[in-house]
């Protein structure tokens, strides 16, 4: 006698299979890991636009899948090596779907083995790439959205010294941008400025990065807060920070309950409070790196006494620094962690 679950028990294992084995959704994960940068149709911001023609003829699949897998380390493009080879595909097939039938019209097709002298090409890219892409390959300066870029260009410069950057492109890739630039972008044509085998000689000076190059690692910073404890009363170290910031070239901007905003005021811990204030010429600068750097601005730190003990808390700069991929940022993030803490001990001494 058969069990009446039986049938119901059989049907559910033979969806299983189908569960396990549903092909990624290339929409949904370039939706959840792409398009904060990128857009949400590839039209670019943080991250350069990937929906435009020039760019995706200009590169292979294999370009989009290792520049996802690698990223670009230091050059706030991340790496994705939790996503599987097949998830990343998809996320390629997606991006693809964008402008159909352009990875078999790539021009790089078309380009034979390149072959070429570095040292000619050093003097070449000196004279025709150094302007935009740096002496030594570094890139321009800051990410691709409008606030830290020029206004009249659509995309930075990308470093080509960065080592995503070279597991990515092949020889023919970097052949076809340099002869063909790159329509919507910056990026000119060379095809009748340089000879083929002066292009040759760039792709191999471009190549020969990879044998002295410094792979970007984040800062090793253990501590996320930066806390102390001081030797004043509450109200003292709360004068005390104000003139320590003040005399750090910052402006005081306001005091706060920390808690204002949760809980009516009559509610609120008197004894917690944080202090806002600014240095706008450092955060100027900052933006102009990064505009993600405001996400932890103004500066502010945190006063709470409790059981009679006052105690100096703030963020640590030069750790969050990690978390932007850009090398740009770790020496903005490292100083304004130094003013930090040159402030607290000031304060709490």
């Amino acid at each position: 006698m058969i069990h009446r679950t039986a049938p119901r028990l059989l049907a559910l294992l033979m969806l299983i299979p189908t569960m396990a084995f549903a092909a990624p959704d290339g929409r949904k994960l370039y939706q959840q890991f792409c398009s904060a940068c990128h857009g949400l149709e590839g039209n670019g911001g943080v991250g350069v636009p990937l929906a435009l023609g020039s760019f995706q003829r200009g590169v292979d699949d294999a370009f989009l899948f290792k520049s996802i897998r690698n990223g670009r380390p230091g050059r706030v493009m991340p790496t994705f090596s939790g996503l599987s080879d097949a998830q990343i595909n998809a996320m390629v097939k997606h991006i693809r779907s964008w402008v159909p039938g352009s990875e078999n019209e790539g021009h790089y097709r078309k380009l034979g083995k390149v072959v070429g002298d570095p040292e000619r090409g050093a003097t070449l890219f000196a004279k025709t790439c150094a302007t935009c892409h740096g002496e030594k390959g570094e890139g321009g300066h800051g990410t691709g959205v409008t606030f830290s870029r020029p206004r009249d260009q659509l995309i930075m410069a990308p470093a080509l010294n960065n080592i995503g950057y070279l597991k990515s492109a092949g020889d023919q890739v970097i052949k076809g941008n340099i002869l063909y630039g790159r329509e919507g972008t910056p990026m000119p044509p060379f095809s009748q400025l340089l000879s083929n085998q002066q292009v040759n000689d760039i792709v191999a000076f471009i190549r020969n990065f990879e044998k002295d190059i410094e792979v970007w690692k984040p800062a090793q910073v253990k501590s996320a807060v930066i806390k102390m404890t001081s030797s004043s009363s509450f109200e003292e170290t709360i004068e005390n920070i104000k003139r320590a910031a003040i005399g750090e070239n910052f402006r005081i901007i306001r005091q706060q309950n920390y808690e204002d905003g949760a809980f009516p005021e009559s509610q609120q811990n008197q004894k917690q409070v944080m202090i806002y204030f600014c240095n706008f010429e450092y955060v100027n600068r900052a933006i102009n790196i990064d505009p993600r750097v405001g996400l932890f601005m103004p500066c502010r730190l945190t006063v709470i006494e409790k059981d009679g003990v006052v105690k100096v808390s703030s963020i640590n700069p030069a750790f969050l620094s990690r978390f932007y991929n850009n090398a740009e940022l770790d020496e903005a993030c490292a100083e304004l962690t130094e003013m930090y803490q040159s402030i607290i001990e000031e304060a709490t001494l």
